[in-house]
């Protein structure tokens, strides 16, 4: 008789010692483990461990908060999230662009917590023919089932990277050849003055703060949209778009000559 797979509910948790263990034993991709805080056992321990082993991000909480999040209301101190998809790696994402023959096109979500707006950046990030979106593990919303469905199934086509450090990763991308550009209301360079024929990065913080300081540091270029009414920003994915089509207009109006 064949096993059982795990199936993750439809709200991408998988609540209690039993359901948890088994997803990872039968590697089913986990975006984060929620565990109570001061409640950790030898089982649970080992649980934990296991988890961190395979690469899962594990936060531990307060009781009240798992409470909160328990669809089934017996947790059991430990609830999962899974991902709608395994995470790729940088690497793949690049080599996508080599395989096609692409100059390579990123982007880059510096800590949007928001899974609509992660939802929706990779979903325009995917309509505009990037290779890839790239994620923190920590300070970030994941590849959970509200960003599948929020991306309208774009996380099926598009590979999205996690990585521990947005910094490093912004060095690691101009050691391999990519410019990087950040979205920033306060940037001194306009979109519209930019070339973005290269090889690019575009960098997008949060909803409320913007990029963080490190990420800022780091990018080549901070890119400002100009703003013609009373409201001084968009919203996240709304620059992604902006910021995401000009590189695409740049590009065909190039290969068209």
């Amino acid at each position: 008789m064949k096993d059982r797979e795990v199936q993750p509910e439809e709200s991408g948790l998988i609540e209690g010692r039993n359901a948890v263990r088994e997803a990872l034993r039968a590697g089913t991709a986990i975006d984060k483990l929620y565990a109570a805080r001061g409640g950790t056992d030898y089982t649970l321990s080992r649980m934990i461990a296991q988890a961190k082993e395979q690469g899962v991000v594990v936060v531990e909480v307060d009781r009240r908060k798992l409470d909160a999040m328990s669809v089934t209301h017996s947790h059991q101190g430990v609830i999962a999230v899974a991902a709608a998809k395994e995470y790729a790696s940088l690497d793949e994402i690049l080599n996508a662009a080599a395989e096609k023959g692409e100059t390579p096109l990123v982007v880059v979500c510096d800590e949007i917590s928001d899974p609509h707006n992660l939802g929706a950046i990779i979903r325009t990030a995917e309509c505009a023919g990037a290779h890839g979106v790239i994620i923190p593990k920590r300070r970030s919303a994941g590849l959970t089932a509200v960003v599948e469905k929020t991306s309208a199934g774009a996380v099926r086509f598009l590979p999205v990277a996690r990585v521990p450090n947005i910094p490093a990763l912004l060095r690691e991308l101009k050691e391999r050849g990519l410019w990087i550009y950040g979205a920033d209301a306060a940037g001194e360079t306009t979109l519209y003055g930019t070339d973005l024929r290269g090889p690019a990065a575009i960098v997008i913080g949060s909803e409320g703060s913007g990029m963080s300081r490190l990420a800022r540091e780091g990018c080549d270029f901070l890119l400002s949209i100009p703003m013609q009414g009373r409201i001084s920003s968009l919203n996240a994915s709304a620059a992604a778009a902006v910021l995401l089509y000009e590189a695409v207009r740049q590009r065909r109006a190039a290969a068209e000559r």
